[in-house]
């Protein structure tokens, strides 16, 4: 018997059968990302003054090579803070100084690499938006962010316009499963954390302002979507963390990742590693193995060229367009760590070291020069567990420099205080990732290296009982400490950053470790009745909750960074003219001599029983004081000890 069907039903059976004998053609997309670079484009260690296996855009480049050679289909994306960071950043954009029309050092390098597109993260906006705009000119690819908007003072939302081009829809030719060629329509939206209002300030006030990432997110990808996106790449330079959203949220690629259109999140700022990030792996929706959150790919590659990000997609038609099908994420490391040794796992890009070669140089006489002479070694390497030299040294020259600038003003014999904090004190940097000074000349580069970052010096005006709430705040560095256990209990909080840990001196103190923390990282009271801070004193007397005080401090503590209570830009007295960096300069130019001993202002109390126990360096095995035991190295390549 013979079975007849209807010309559309034959039609139809017979696009089923082909469905079942083939399947659609798909195109596998890699996107590869580096973040935070920080002007480590070579693989040099500026402060060590010494070459380096463990940073650098040049190790970084040989890995993109690669990864690109692997497969048919790629993209390259820069995720930002790529402008400061190193003394190479510093000569660019202070010491030689970059000129209209030429090519910032990093853009030399990068246009040997062929990057599809960049994000700008906070750091681009230290030396102001002239040298931005100047420095962005040099880049041969194209740079998007989204939540930065011209400040016109009008005061209305609704026709505030984009300061930078908020997105980019590329067209980009493809080769399918099949061999054939395609063309995908890729979206490339860009994000910083509305906090640069605050963290650059006088650079940015009237000039910019900054919105909330999710709002701006939402905004502007359903227009993406509607001009023709096929896949939606989100570059926020933002870190991810899975409390409830605040609007201005700073780190926000964990709630980016629930924005319906958004197909990858390459993000970065907070300089971790994921996948792979313990911590980020066990939030909720979070897929560590395949790379995911809410399903979709993620990579945040480290910092200082450590890491690249890969995210690899597989696209599937859709109508006239393509959609992503599926997609995990990895990074590739350039190096990794044995104990106190680094191995490379890649050799540098000579393109790279070649092309930036005269600002390296220049950047190596300069940093040189001798400033001063110690008697002394200055390091960090006990910064977080007792009164140190390297924060002395900073807080010495801070007090020297108001004390001369107060002279003759309203201000001048009022007490004087400094606030400063360890800089570098291993944590996510690693077990070199200290202040190392030998004892002898002392060279701009070792100024660098005890102040790493260009901040402005401010001075706030504050009351005894104000500064002891910001020292309870900088207290948060520590766990809570059971005095009534004998079992090992590690002292440090390893997430609070070791920048927030502010000493201040002028004053001497007391911190409780038995005690909890008062206060949370967004700044607010969790424990009212918690007081780590005991017995301040200043000149020998309990310091006059009421009485006035001047604390020099930096741009980016006065005007909010940390969540610090009372410092929210209101207090500050005086903007000094000078950068904190070159206030130290300036110091040890004047003493010629110093020594940078630390004077002891502030220590613990009594851990009762408990066996408390830190890390450092293995170098500071060599320099523990008596009432420190050297235990062993860990997993990291950290030596272990035991205060006793």
């Amino acid at each position: 018997m013979t079975l007849f069907f209807p010309r559309k039903a034959s039609v139809l059976a017979s696009s089923l059968l082909f469905a079942s004998l083939a399947q659609a053609a798909t195109i596998e997309l890699r996107v590869m990302e580096t973040t935070d670079i920080h002007m480590n484009l070579v693989d040099y260690d500026y402060y060590g003054d010494k070459q380096s296996d463990s940073v650098g855009l040049s190790r970084v480049a040989t890995l993109i090579k690669a990864a690109r050679a692997e497969v048919t289909n790629s993209v390259l994306v820069d995720n930002g803070d790529l402008l400061q960071g190193t003394p190479l950043g510093d000569y660019v954009a202070k010491g030689r100084v970059l000129r209209f029309g030429e090519t910032h050092p990093a853009f030399k390098a990068m246009n040997l690499l062929n990057y599809d597109v960049g994000n700008i993260g906070n750091h681009e906006f230290n030396y102001g938006l002239d040298f931005l705009m100047k420095s962005l000119s040099g880049a041969n690819f194209p740079y998007v962010n989204a939540n930065v908007y011209v400040d016109d003072g009008d005061n209305d939302a609704s026709n505030d316009q984009p300061y930078f081009q908020p997105y980019l829809i590329k067209e980009k030719t493809f080769v399918d499963s099949e061999g054939k060629q395609q063309t995908v329509n890729i979206g490339y939206i860009g994000f910083v954390p509305p906090q640069i209002m605050t963290w650059d300030k006088d650079n940015l006030t009237h000039k910019v302002i900054a919105k909330d990432i999710l709002e701006t997110a939402n905004h502007y990808v359903p227009e993406m979507k509607a001009k023709g996106a096929d896949v939606i790449i989100a570059i926020p330079h933002s870190g991810m963390m899975n409390s409830p959203y605040l609007k201005g949220e700073e780190n926000a690629s964990y709630h980016l990742a629930k924005v319906d259109g958004i197909d990858a999140i390459l993000f970065g700022h907070s300089h971790r590693i994921f996948p792979g990030d313990k911590e980020l792996n066990a939030f909720e929706g979070v897929d560590g193995e395949k790379g995911t959150v809410f399903g979709k790919p993620a990579t945040m590659p480290g910092f200082w060229g450590s890491h690249l990000g890969i995210v690899d997609l597989i696209l599937e038609e859709s109508g006239n367009g393509w959609k992503v099908a599926d997609g995990k994420a990895s990074v590739r490391a350039i190096a990794r760590r044995e104990g106190r040794k680094t191995i490379p796992l890649v050799e540098a890009d000579e393109r790279i070291n070649n092309a930036v070669d005269s600002e390296h140089e220049g950047t190596l006489a300069f940093m040189r020069r001798k400033v001063g002479e110690s008697t002394a070694d200055i390091n960090s390497f006990f910064a977080l567990v007792q009164d140190d030299p390297s924060i002395q040294v900073v807080n010495n020259a801070q007090i020297w420099y108001v004390e001369n600038i107060v002279r003759g003003t309203s201000y001048e014999g009022m007490p004087i205080l400094s606030a400063g904090a360890p800089f570098k004190a291993g944590g996510r940097g690693g077990p070199d990732y200290y202040t190392d000074v030998p004892k002898g000349d002392i060279a701009l580069k070792n100024v660098s290296d005890l102040y790493i970052y260009p901040n402005d010096l401010k001075v706030v005006k504050l009351t005894g009982a104000q500064i002891i709430e910001w020292l309870e705040v900088s207290a948060g560095q520590f766990n809570q400490i059971d005095p009534a256990s004998s079992a090992p209990q590690n002292l440090i909080n390893g997430v609070y950053p070791t920048y927030n840990f502010d000493v201040i001196d002028g004053i001497s103190y007391q911190i409780d470790v038995t005690q909890p923390a008062r206060y949370n990282d967004n700044g607010d009271v969790v424990q009212p009745n918690a007081h780590r801070i005991n017995k301040v004193m200043f000149e020998g007397k309990p310091i006059d909750l009421q009485g006035n005080f001047l604390v020099a401090t930096n741009n980016y503590r006065s005007t909010g960074g940390g969540n610090f209570p009372n410092l929210s830009g209101d207090t500050i007295v005086i903007d000094a003219p000078d950068k904190n960096r070159d206030v130290v300069a300036n110091y040890l130019l004047s003493q010629e001599i110093i020594n940078p001993a630390a004077d002891n202002n502030w220590s613990f109390t009594d851990f009762g029983k408990a066996k408390v126990q830190f890390v450092t360096s293995p170098k500071a095995r060599e320099m523990a004081s008596d009432n420190m035991s050297y235990q062993s190295l860990d997993e990291n390549g950290f030596a272990v000890f035991e205060i006793k």
